[in-house]
């Protein structure tokens, strides 16, 4: 297994300490494992994807507002 070195602000790693029982490192490891995960499932959605640059913003943005109105409506 290789080892890597991570730099943390001191007030994140003040709130870690308060935690002795966590195993940072796994939670670090399972973190880039799902962030790997996110980013290999884009890639292979983008590889097939026919959508310009444009409409894919315009799609998403589209959907940020739609869920955005479901969300404000729903603390009604």
């Amino acid at each position: 297994m290789a080892t890597i070195t991570l730099a943390v602000p001191d007030e994140l790693k003040h709130r870690m300490v308060s935690f002795p029982e966590i195993n940072w490192s796994e939670v670090a490891r399972q973190s880039f494992m799902q962030k790997i995960e996110d980013l290999e499932f884009l890639r292979k959605f983008k590889s097939k994807s026919t959508l310009t640059e444009e409409e894919a913003l315009k799609l998403g943005d589209d959907l940020s507002k739609k869920l955005a109105g479901r969300y404000v409506s729903d603390e009604k």
